[in-house]
């Protein structure tokens, strides 16, 4: 038989408070019923299906089937089994609680109310990693109903598997067959050497959902003096050996953040790393932020598993919240492992695409509304939703295909050194940044280098090549330069920048047209990808909205002209091109760009004109170039525009930047453009909107991270604290 694919939703409904936080309608799951056809089309044959209990029964004793009837009768007709889950991080509907000693029954209830009104369902999660949920319940206070002690832990622990034993024991009455999908993060602990002991207790602590499931919590378990030391009775314990409801597949879910590495040597690390036990204070960081050795996960999680149980197994969540690459690096990896784990003759029936539209607020833990978006499969921002290139590979694996996407051949940022930022222990193992190249044109330039740069930390192979290496307007040079290197794809930043000299100089058309043109030919015959950047001076600026792609262009100026045409041209003789309009650069990395210039001058004390009547969309550079290979991995073709969310007049901007540095903004002066010296025509509103996806933060979080990433001396007063890592939401090194 072979390994399955499986995918689902990102599905949390929690609670903060007394708000509840839904993923399914900030995704648009919960409006499109065609994203199950999406799901079908990648080959899956089960889909974790959200019948929710908190979203069903909304008033006690009233349940809203339309939605989940109308999804489960388009299942059946794709020929997609669901896996029904009813309980998702959440704590059930307002009136009960993981603490409330009727949720077991009252989920018991609902199970039933589930399993008659579908009976052909096979397949059951009731509470979705119940541990997890009580440690971020009980034990940590993240969410409802926000205890931090032992008791509450260990008391919405049992709660959640007693109702997970009885709603099955419910299910069983309908339908005898049905099977239980037990998933939990199987978060591993490492330590120093005087922490041993908390590292085994946390070791052993995370088996215990499965078991409580499979009757093993006797007296002589490891944890049973715990559990009766934190409020457990013989026979509430007793009751999971006189009613074993073992797992028929046990979900594994794996994430970089839940492997945790102790450490008492506290002053190697940041103080809000930094805990304890009430018996000693040490430091919890990410196990890959620390140890030497290349960690496992998903590898390591399976083996250990079979092992302790010989049941069978699954991986019900493979999701990594970080850039395309990674994300293909991460879940490719899982699909191996989990093919390594069959061959040695362990029992493993599927690897589940996690998120499959994405995640909102897990850098918060979905503690805080703010909108924070991680894509999947689909991005979101799009409509309809957009492909990713997660997407295609999981495509690929549910057919039977090999996957081919160029940036697989290179290891996961949790594999190469820059993963350690504390002192490591033991020997550094890393892998070699391996793969085809992109090549980078415009080494001298700010997009160029910055290119370079982040290609670097992403562990993606790059070239950046000067014009004696490759000149883009020689068919010859062009021809010999991808014979050389054999890039998969070419990113084009060169170009000729000075607007106000373009109206005269003939080198304009040069580098703007003819050089992107004779790049474009020649990387369709040797069937390379081409990335080239265009302008938002394509644009007369006489209209009163953002310009998105399909508005007609209408250049005022020699390189507004040479911008278009080369965008023409392309598009005719390199279709699969993707050309970026954009506008405004500012970075870290330039100390050129127009407001750290303008920051300068202010500390000075010196005032700064700038334009009051010309409105742009400012372009932080480190955002622009993430979007872009985004795009590029993503496979997306035709223009694009890439611009921060947000508009402001030139003047409007270098105040907003003198604010937030916490300068004087009096000493901007805005006037109007034609009093600036500006030979070429310049549009009154070029700003820029997209209809093909918002990908981009808006122009105040640009702004946000510029102030820090220049630091406190070119920036803001104080650099931002730091984001504790969540357990979903990966960083780059």
């Amino acid at each position: 038989m072979p390994l399955e694919l499986w995918a689902g939703p990102e599905c949390t409904l929690n609670r903060v408070g007394d708000r509840f936080n839904d993923q399914l309608p900030a995704s648009g799951f919960e409006t499109r019923l065609d994203d199950l056809d999406r799901l079908a089309g990648l080959g899956i044959t089960r889909m974790r299906f959200p019948m929710v209990w908190e979203r069903t029964e909304q008033e006690r004793g009233s349940y809203r089937w339309e939605w989940s009837d109308e999804r489960i009768a388009r299942l059946r007709e794709l020929n997609v089994a669901p896996i029904a889950g009813l309980v998702h991080h959440g704590s059930g509907p307002a009136w009960t609680s993981l603490l409330d000693p009727q949720f077991p029954e009252l989920l018991a209830q609902y199970a039933a109310r589930v399993a008659e009104r579908y009976p052909h369902i096979d397949a059951y999660t009731p509470v979705n990693e119940p541990l997890t949920t009580a440690r971020f319940s009980g034990l940590y206070g993240h969410w409802y109903p926000h205890h931090c002690d032992d008791v509450s832990f260990v008391r919405a622990l049992l709660v959640q598997m007693r109702a997970t034993v009885l709603a099955m024991r419910a299910v069983r009455k309908v339908n005898p067959a049905a099977m239980l999908v037990q998933t939990e993060d199987l978060g591993h602990a490492t330590s120093s050497p005087r922490l041993q002991y908390q590292a085994n207790f946390e070791n052993l602590r995370r088996w215990l959902s499965f078991d409580l499931l499979a009757g093993r919590v006797d007296p002589e378990h490891g944890l049973w003096k715990y559990l009766r030391r934190s409020g457990a009775s013989e026979e509430q314990l007793e009751f999971f050996r006189q009613e074993p409801c073992p797992p028929d597949i046990i979900g594994i879910n794996s994430y970089l953040t839940s492997e945790r590495h102790l450490d008492d040597r506290i002053e190697f690390y940041p103080a809000q790393a930094v805990g304890g036990n009430g018996r000693q204070r040490y430091a919890d960081v990410e196990t890959v932020r620390v140890g030497g050795s290349i960690i496992g996960s998903f590898r390591e999680r399976l083996r250990e598993t079979g092992e302790r149980y010989g049941l069978p197994m699954a991986i019900t969540e493979a999701h990594l919240g970080c850039t395309r690459e990674e994300q293909l690096r991460w879940l490719r990896q899982a699909w191996d492992a989990a093919h390594a784990v069959r061959a040695e003759g362990h029992d493993v029936r599927a690897v589940t695409c996690w998120a499959a539209f994405g995640s909102f607020d897990w850098n918060s833990l979905v503690t805080r509304n703010e909108g924070h978006y991680e894509p999947g499969l689909w991005d979101v921002r799009s409509t309809p939703p957009r492909p990713t290139a997660l997407a295609t590979l999981a495509r690929q694996l549910g057919h039977g295909e090999t996957p081919d996407h160029p940036v697989l051949q290179g290891p996961g940022w949790w594999q190469r050194a820059e993963r350690l930022i504390f002192p490591p222990h033991g020997p550094i193992e890393s892998m070699p940044v391996q793969g085809r190249p992109l090549l980078v044109t415009g080494a001298t330039g700010t997009l160029g280098k910055a290119f370079a740069r982040l290609c670097e930390v992403r562990g993606l192979p790059c070239v950046l090549l000067r014009r004696q290496d490759m000149d883009v307007a020689d068919p010859a040079s062009v021809d010999a330069a991808l014979a050389r290197w054999q890039p998969w794809a070419v990113i084009n930043t060169a170009g000729y920048v000075r607007v106000d000299d373009a109206e005269n100089d003939p080198r304009n058309w040069r580098e703007n047209v003819n050089g992107p043109v004779t790049l474009a030919k020649a990387c369709a015959r040797h069937g390379v990808r081409l990335v080239n950047f265009s302008s938002d001076l394509v644009f007369d600026g006489h209209g009163e909205r953002p310009y998105v792609e399909s508005d007609a262009a209408h250049p005022l100026n020699a390189y507004g002209r040479s911008k278009r045409e080369a965008e023409t041209q392309i598009l005719a003789c390199a279709p699969d091109a993707l050309t970026i309009r954009t506008a405004a650069f500012f970075g870290p990395w330039d100390h050129h760009n127009f407001i750290t210039l303008a920051l300068e001058a202010l500390r000075r004390g010196q005032p700064w004109e700038a334009a009051h009547d010309q409105w742009v969309s400012p372009t932080y550079v480190p955002h622009l170039v993430q979007a872009t290979l985004d795009l590029l991995i993503d496979g997306e073709s035709g223009i694009w525009h890439l611009a921060n969310q947000g508009a402001a007049s030139w003047a409007d901007f270098a105040c907003m930047a003198a604010e937030g540095a916490g300068l004087p903004t009096g000493l901007v002066r805005g006037v109007p453009g034609a009093s600036l010296d500006q030979t070429a025509p310049r549009p009154r509103y070029s700003v820029l909107g997209s209809e093909r996806g918002l990908v981009m933060p808006t122009l105040e979080e640009a702004m946000a991270c510029y102030l820090v990433d220049v630091g406190p001396a070119e920036g803001s007063a104080e650099p931002a604290a730091d984001v504790a890592p969540s357990r979903e939401t990966l960083e780059t090194a």
